[in-house]
């Protein structure tokens, strides 16, 4: 008998990635990004079932996210972006992975990697177009292309792509948008005037994606969206949240008006009231910010979290209900409250909910396998 888990339908990331290939014109590729053992559901599940579903691009953020898909036999193209020096940079070479490069002293360094795996890197050169983050600045935009022109030549690289990321497409409308997406297209010219031509260009993330067709080009990277959750509530209606949180509920005790819940007594009982504690807390994923604002079914009742999250276990309300020890209680996912839900409780964004659960005390359980 179980007492808590993640369970994760790899059917719906298969039906997410199918939907989101038919928002793409003919001629542009589709991307799971499935970096952060993807968003918290599993890497290499994942990666697997998105490239059934057709995804022919895999995004992994570091080195060995990378690294691990191709010791599993994940043949597809994978780009990994985010690499401090010294890391062995020729065993993903080597490997067959794209790299990127938003420096000339990083472009060197994968030059020095590519000569020492006897082979050429795959390089995309990533363009800051105003997020501030990763990429070449504008003003070293051109000194990036130009050391990449001669790494070319120089047999240690191929220019596989251009690229860059949005700040605020998840905000319709935002002005930052259309100066990202001049400032794109301004890089692309530069390319052209140095002779740089990259085989592919590539800006538009979920939100993006999802709302703004003229940012696809030849590839769009899809990370929110393939766990089926929007980036812009009501963007993408058919999508299915592949991932959901359940417990058994250990304990239900009456406690009396008054009396105090879980450490500091932040919460006092205001009626005679049914607690149920579930078996789950801030070292499983569940934040402690959402204390005495988080939502649980029980019962087929949503009811709401009192007292202060604990490391192992959370309280919840349940009034006079008959809940029993070894009922089902649903954290989040189909028939309960929603990840939204729950960062909308811990001020934070669905991203951050999905990616924290799950420990290795929480198992993560896959239905929708394929032989």
């Amino acid at each position: 008998m179980w007492q808590a888990q993640v369970r994760i339908d790899l059917d719906a990331i298969r039906h997410n990635v199918a939907t989101l290939r038919g928002l793409l014109r003919p001629g542009t590729a589709l991307m799971s990004v499935v970096k952060a053992d993807a968003y918290g559901h599993g890497l290499l599940p994942v990666a697997t079932a998105a490239v059934q579903a057709g995804a022919t691009w895999l995004g992994a953020a570091t080195l060995d996210e990378a690294l691990t898909l191709r010791e599993h036999g994940i043949t597809v193209r994978i780009l990994s972006w985010l690499h401090s020096p010294g890391r062995p940079l020729h065993e993903a070479i080597t490997a067959g992975v794209d790299l990127s490069a938003s420096s000339s002293d990083a472009l060197d360094e994968i030059a020095a990697a590519a000569r020492q795996a006897h082979r050429p890197a795959a390089v995309h050169l990533k363009i800051d177009t105003g997020m501030s983050r990763n990429g070449a600045t504008r003003a070293d935009w051109p000194a990036l292309l130009t050391a990449a022109a001669k790494a070319e030549a120089d047999g240690d690289i191929e220019i596989a792509a251009v690229w860059s990321h949005f700040a605020c497409a998840d905000e319709p409308g935002h002005p930052s948008i259309l100066r990202q997406q001049l400032a794109f297209d301004d890089a692309l010219d530069v390319a052209a005037g140095l002779g740089v031509e990259p085989p592919l260009r590539h800006l538009a993330n979920s939100a993006a994606t999802l709302t703004l067709p003229e940012s696809h080009f030849d590839l769009v990277r899809v990370g929110l969206s393939t766990y089926g959750l929007e980036p812009i509530p009501g963007a993408a209606p058919d999508l299915r949240p592949a991932m959901s949180v359940h417990a058994r509920v250990a304990l239900v005790k009456a406690v009396p008006a008054g009396e105090g819940v879980s450490y500091g007594h932040t919460y006092k009982i205001l009626r005679d009231t049914n607690l149920a504690l579930v078996p789950l807390g801030y070292a499983d994923g569940v934040p402690r910010s959402a204390s005495s604002r988080g939502l649980v079914e029980i019962g087929g009742k949503v009811r709401r979290v009192v007292g202060r999250v604990c490391m192992d276990q959370i309280m919840v309300d349940c009034g006079d209900d008959d809940v029993r020890p070894g009922d089902e209680a649903v954290l989040f996912g189909r028939g309960g409250p929603t990840a939204d839900d729950w960062a909308a409780a811990a001020d934070t964004i669905n991203y951050e909910i999905v990616a924290r659960m799950g420990s290795n005390r929480t198992p993560r359980v896959y239905v929708g396998e394929q032989a």
